[in-house]
C-alpha cells in the first residue's frame, strides 16, 4: 500500500519553523506528477514552485538536433523551480518528470513572498540552490570524464535517494537520454551491473540488489554531491519525521 502523502516528506517543507510553514500550509497543493510530464519548458515563464515527495523530476536541456542531457535531479530534497525566487523567472532548460509520484505544488508569487522575508525559507532555498550548482558541476565532470558505467552507478545511486523503494521504473532509452549517451552504451553497463549481481533489470523495471556494489563502481561524483548536499543542511531542525537530509 502507498504511503500517505505529507509535506513533512519534503526535506525543504520538513524543515520549516511551525510558523513560517502555517503561512505556505494552505497554499501547498498536492499533485500527482506523471512519468513524461513537463513542468516547465524553455524560455517559459514559470508559474508554480514544485516540492517533491516521492516524485523525481530531471533538468536537462535538449539541442537543436534534439539530443538532450540531464542537468540535475530534483527529489524530495529540493524544489523544482529555483528561477522564481532567484529573480531569473525564465530558464534556457526544461523540468521533466523522470520518476512518477507527488509533489507539493505552489504559486510562485507566493514562493517569491516568503523568500522576500528573509526569515529561515530564504536561507534554505539559497543552500539549496548552492547544492544544486555543485550537482550541475559535478554532472558535467562526471559526463566528460567517467565512464557510461560508473555514470549510471551515480545515477542509479541519486535515484535510490530520493525514493522510498529499492525498484525504479525506466526504460533504458530514458536513462540514455538522462546521461545524454547512445541508448547501447546503457544496455552494456546495465548489463554488465546485471551479470554482477548488483542490478535486475526487466521490461523497464530495475531492481537494486546491492547498494554497495553501485557505490564501490560509482565515480567520485556522487559522494562530492550527497557530501556537499548533507553540509549545507547539517545544522537543519526538522519539524517531525526526517532525520538525515540524504540516505
Amino acid at each position: 500500500m502507498p504511503l500517505p502523502c505529507s509535506p513533512n516528506q519534503n526535506h525543504l517543507l520538513a524543515a520549516l519553523p511551525a510558523a513560517e510553514f502555517e503561512r505556505l500550509a494552505g497554499h501547498l497543493e498536492l499533485v500527482p506528477m506523471l512519468l513524461g510530464e513537463m513542468l516547465y519548458e524553455p524560455g517559459g515563464q514559470l508559474q508554480h514552485a514544485y516540492f517533491p515527495t516521492t516524485a523525481v523530476a530531471s533538468l536537462h536541456y535538449v539541442t537543436e538536433s534534439g539530443a538532450s542531457a540531464e542537468s540535475a535531479g530534483v527529489g524530495n530534497e529540493g524544489v523544482v523551480g529555483i528561477s522564481l525566487f532567484m529573480g531569473g523567472d525564465t530558464t534556457p532548460s526544461s523540468a521533466v518528470v523522470q520518476t512518477a509520484g507527488h509533489a507539493y505544488r505552489l504559486e510562485g508569487h507566493l514562493l517569491k513572498q516568503e523568500f522576500n522575508r528573509a526569515g529561515l525559507m530564504q536561507r534554505l532555498l539559497l543552500r539549496y540552490t548552492q547544492a544544486l550548482i555543485t550537482q550541475m558541476s559535478q554532472t558535467a565532470v562526471c559526463n566528460r570524464h567517467h565512464s557510461v558505467e560508473q555514470q549510471l552507478c551515480r545515477w542509479l545511486l541519486m535515484a535510490l535517494d530520493r525514493v522510498p523503494a529499492r525498484e525504479l521504473v525506466m526504460t533504458q532509452e530514458l536513462v540514455a537520454g538522462m546521461l545524454g549517451v547512445r541508448r547501447e552504451g546503457i544496455t552494456e553497463a546495465a548489463g554488465q551491473l546485471q551479470r554482477a549481481g548488483l542490478i535486475r533489470y526487466r521490461r523497464g523495471h530495475l531492481a537494486v540488489l546491492e547498494r554497495s556494489g553501485l557505490e564501490a563502481r560509482a565515480c567520485e561524483c556522487y559522494a562530492v554531491v550527497k557530501k556537499e548536499l548533507s553540509r549545507l543542511l547539517s545544522d537543519v531542525q526538522y519539524r517531525q519525521g526526517i532525520s538525515t537530509v540524504v540516505r
